[in-house]
């Protein structure tokens, strides 16, 4: 390389064996418009760093280069004392590896070791240099991305460690697979696929898709080092690791499964051997990138992008399903050209020679024509090519704009992205057009017996401005519960509880509440938008319908639905006024033998409502309205001109009964009795539901319960 000709003039030569800092104003570095006079080199486990800017620290966001450690030794050269003719003969050298330099060098830093060796040349005047070699001017790229976020360094490098080829290289980044090869597909569902798979090291490393804020385009989630003897290990969102449970990582490498993990500020890093051939595979929850230093015999989408068929795993084929989403009016074809096409100006062209961009400018387009550039994904491709060169050429880049990673671990059916510029987990897009192709901010109204629950999703909420601690229902001390795992939101009432409003609609008794905002007269403004969401649930009384049994069964029940709320009525005859003994399929009811008729509900609060035996009857045919018709109870009250019918606790609770004595209907046979009772519900409150009788005669009952349509159960007696 360009070091022969190094020690026939003059320079200053330090060994180093540990921490150093060191004063280079003598060749001072310029980088737009930065200038960095003093170099530190530190040594780091497999690495050594040539920082500019301080010691290398993996959770800060240095100036530095990285080289290969050998033995936590160097040495350091500063040469800039040679006549013109040497610094052409340098110039001439470095034109030949990278035409891209205009002007000379003038000085150069050195650091060299038995094994490898670090030349960096300060050309005159400064300008800054990438990955190859020096840019042709100073203009920083209109990308809004700044440079620094690939390229920290302003130097000309050369490593003689280092190929120029790649060996291996292998880039998932959202939903674009570019192969070892150079080649690109896209994943257009959101399966689970084989980027890697090396069957005789019993390994294979997946990859998983899913959709964001478009269903139509889905991104690469997380990753799974999935090996047939071991813990697999998962790289998640948010830079979070499971082998079997959650681990934390640090700069440091921890070996799990005989896998290396380390992580830093921009992502986690597994190293692994394949067959004694060394793989690095790098996920900061936007970008996979996997490097090979020696070709292995390996399947998956890594080695041929094409083989999406061959190389998907999931064997639910819901995640297959297509969905197309109407086209984002906001994206401007042209200014994603521009911006795609920076990968091929300076700095990136400096490493154009060694990674073709154009793969990545192809994903950048494919990807942008189609999805806004939001949640850090304008800058995503350009980083994934740094990330790219990065791994060839072993330069240190830091990240001024990192990965977003949330506060909160994000579940299932969310992503970490922007709202309201704050980093926050959003909705996926499946999963919120089930409530948003319907204008509702969660899932419907569940009723059981006399509670009921409302659950409202967290990131929907998010999304739309609202802050759940300022809600509540029309009781201010009923507030919701967040679910820390799902970020769902429920609330919780019963029907006497939380400001729970009673009234009564036809034949239904609706009980009804509402979630509302926190509304403080002592806050003299207010950023929260005004919330109400009312939701009910109501118990009706039964359809009209006939249920009915031949004599013998002791029992009728029937269960009443509407909705989410559900009771049942059961009508039960007992042979004494105790009513203990149940009428059974073998028992003889004679006739005038009396007997007791209980009406029952299960499931109503009878705090709330009542059950009103309005009438009841007998017929010699099954239908309610055949004819003969012999009455009971008319109007709530006993037939007076029937000294035998008594009826007990009608309209005080959510049970009542009533007693007669058997009889048969004259020239019928066979002499069949059948037994109808239409009942409805009575809403107490200010109410009294109790009919007007008096003894055995009745008067007139005052309507203070709605009829509406009354239900009817059957019960059949024969000899």
């Amino acid at each position: 390389l360009l070091c022969v000709s190094i020690f026939s003039y003059a320079s200053i030569e330090i060994p180093i064996t540990k921490n150093t800092q060191f004063n280079t104003s003598a060749c001072p570095v310029t980088y737009y418009g930065q200038e960095y006079t003093t170099i530190y080199i530190n040594f780091t486990g497999e690495h050594m760093f040539a920082c500019f800017n301080g010691y290398y620290n993996p959770e800060s966001n240095g100036d530095c280069i990285k080289a290969q450690n050998t033995g936590n030794r160097t040495n350091f050269v500063l040469n800039d004392d040679n006549p013109p003719s040497y610094w052409t003969y340098v110039t001439t050298l470095i034109k030949r590896s990278v035409n891209t330099i205009t002007n000379n060098a003038t000085c150069f830093l050195y650091f060299y070791n038995p094994v490898s060796m670090l030349e960096i040349y300060i050309h005159d005047p400064p300008f800054p240099m990438s990955l190859r070699g020096a840019s042709e001017n100073n203009t920083e790229p209109s990308s809004g991305c700044r440079p620094q976020l690939w390229f920290t360094m302003t130097l000309f490098f050369l490593i003689s460690s280092i190929s120029c080829l790649v060996k291996g290289l292998c880039t998932v980044t959202g939903p674009t697979v570019i192969d070892s090869k150079g080649s690109l597909n896209s994943v257009s569902d959101r399966c689970e696929y084989t980027l890697l798979q090396d069957q005789s090291a019993g390994f294979t490393l997946k990859a998983n898709f899913l959709e964001r804020r478009r269903r139509d385009v889905s991104f690469v989630d997380s990753v799974t080092l999935d090996f047939s003897q071991g813990d697999d290990i998962q790289l998640l969102q948010g830079h979070r690791v499971l082998v079997s449970s959650p681990v934390t990582l640090s700069g440091s490498v921890q070996t799990f499964n005989g896998v290396g993990l380390s992580k830093d500020q921009t992502g986690v890093t597994a190293n692994i051997s394949l067959n004694g051939s060394p793989v690095s595979l790098f996920f900061d929850g936007t970008t996979a990138q996997i490097y090979m230093d020696v070709p292995v015999n390996l399947k998956g989408l890594c080695a041929d992008s094409s083989s999406s068929s061959s190389s998907r795993l999931s064997s639910d084929s819901s995640c297959q399903e297509q969905y197309v989403d109407p086209a984002d009016d906001t994206i401007n074809s042209t200014a994603v050209i521009e911006q795609c096409n920076i990968l091929k100006s300076a700095p990136f062209s400096s490493c154009n020679a060694v990674v073709d961009p154009e793969p990545y400018m192809a994903a950048c387009r494919n990807t942008l024509n189609k999805y806004p550039a939001v949640d850090g994904l304008r800058c995503q491709f350009l980083k994934a090519y740094a990330k790219a060169c990065q791994k060839i050429t072993h330069l240190f880049f830091s990240a001024d704009h990192p990965e977003p990673i949330c506060q909160d671990k994000c579940s299932d059916h969310e992503f970490c992205g922007d709202i309201h510029g704050n980093t926050d987990c959003r909705c996926r897009a499946i999963y919120a057009s089930e409530y948003t192709e319907q204008n509702r901010l969660g899932g419907p109204t569940v009723c059981k017996d006399n509670t009921a629950s409302l659950t409202l999703v967290g990131c929907l909420l998010k999304e739309n401005g609202i802050d759940y601690t300022h809600l509540h229902l029309n009781d201010k001390t009923c507030t919701g519960v967040m679910d820390p795992e799902s970020h769902m939101l429920k609330f919780n009432f019963s029907s006497d509880s939380c400001g729970t409003e009673v009234t009564t609609n036809n034949s239904q008794v609706i009980f009804t509440n509402a979630v509302v905002t926190r509304n403080s007269s002592s806050d003299l403004i207010t950023r929260q938008d005004k919330v109400f969401i009312e939701f009910s649930c109501s118990h009706p009384t039964p359809e009209l319908q006939n249920v009915a049994f031949k004599i013998i069964d002791n029992w009728i029940m029937i269960v009443l639905q509407s909705g989410e709320w559900h009771y049942s009525l059961t009508m039960k005859a007992y042979s004494d006024a105790a009513q203990t003994q149940l009428l059974g399929s073998n028992s003889d009811v004679r006739l005038n033998q009396k007997i007791w008729i209980v009406l029952e509900t299960n499931g109503l609060d009878e705090e709330v409502v009542s059950v009103v035996t309005d009438s009841c009857w007998a017929t010699s045919g099954n239908s309610p309205s055949s004819s003969p018709r012999y009455d009971l109870i008319t109007d709530g009250c006993a037939n007076a001109a029937d000294g035998t019918v008594e009826v007990m606790g009608n309209g005080q609770g959510t049970s009542n009964s009533f007693s007669f004595n058997m009889f048969e209907f004259s020239g019928k046979e066979p002499s069949e009795v059948y037994l109808h009772c239409q009942l409805q519900l009575c809403v107490k409150e200010n109410n009294s539901c109790e009919p007007g009788c008096s003894g055995s005669a009745r008067r007139r009952r005052s309507l203070r319960y709605r009829r509406g349509a009354p239900a009817l159960i059957s019960m059949v007696w024969t000899p």
